[in-house]
């Protein structure tokens, strides 16, 4: 099942971290398997616009490695290690997939700007020095070598790496971390409350 997540494996995070995350997994999902409609609730996705909401039903498929509608735990720890460990190259094939919505193997201008709106309705705190169709712009202009006005893979990874304002402005742009921290906090803090009500108790 390794290939199937391109590399990526549950030794990437700690067994502790790998039992927090099991143990969340479980509680949301007791049937071992997350539905989109689960995978929304664990992020606390709710009340979404409609390109919003494509945005987190394309970031559902692209964790579920094997396309069988549901992403089992293996497959949400190896999505978790991309986001909080994975690699620039890891993060940018990743990224990539998430951009190209019709999965043509290529990324036009339409699709790129309405994942970056998407994002900024999610992750607020996402960088927004420049507005979504700036960014576009910026990367079309940066990266589109051939100015065909559609990115393929080897385009998009080459120009991202090669510029380091871009690389750095993406990564900020996508980083999933406060998400997946709030998550870790809010578990935190039910175990907190657990033990208090347990002490008072006694």
């Amino acid at each position: 099942m390794g290939n199937v997540m391109e590399g990526k494996s549950v030794e990437e995070l700690s067994s502790t971290e790998c039992h927090q995350w099991y143990k969340k997994f479980m509680t949301e999902c007791p049937s071992g398997q997350l539905t989109l409609y689960e995978f929304r609730q664990i992020f606390g996705l709710k009340n979404l616009s409609p390109s919003t909401s494509q945005y987190v039903e394309q970031m559902f498929e692209t964790f579920d490695f094997n396309n069988d509608g549901y992403i089992d735990f293996m497959e949400y720890v190896a999505a978790l290690s991309l986001v909080l460990k994975g690699k620039v190259e890891q993060k940018l094939r990743w990224y990539f997939k998430l951009y190209d919505v019709d999965g043509n193997g290529c990324i036009d201008r339409d699709e790129l700007l309405t994942i970056i709106q998407a994002i900024r309705a999610i992750n607020p705190c996402s960088d927004s020095t420049m507005s979504a169709e700036e960014f576009t712009d910026t990367v079309f202009s940066k990266i589109d070598i051939n100015g065909d006005g559609e990115l393929s893979l080897e385009e998009f990874m080459e120009g991202v790496q090669k510029d380091q304002t871009l690389l750095d402005t993406l990564t900020r742009s996508l980083d999933l971390t406060s998400i997946v921290r709030r998550l870790q906090n809010c578990e935190q803090d039910e175990e907190g409350a657990g033990a208090g009500a347990v002490e008072a108790a006694g």
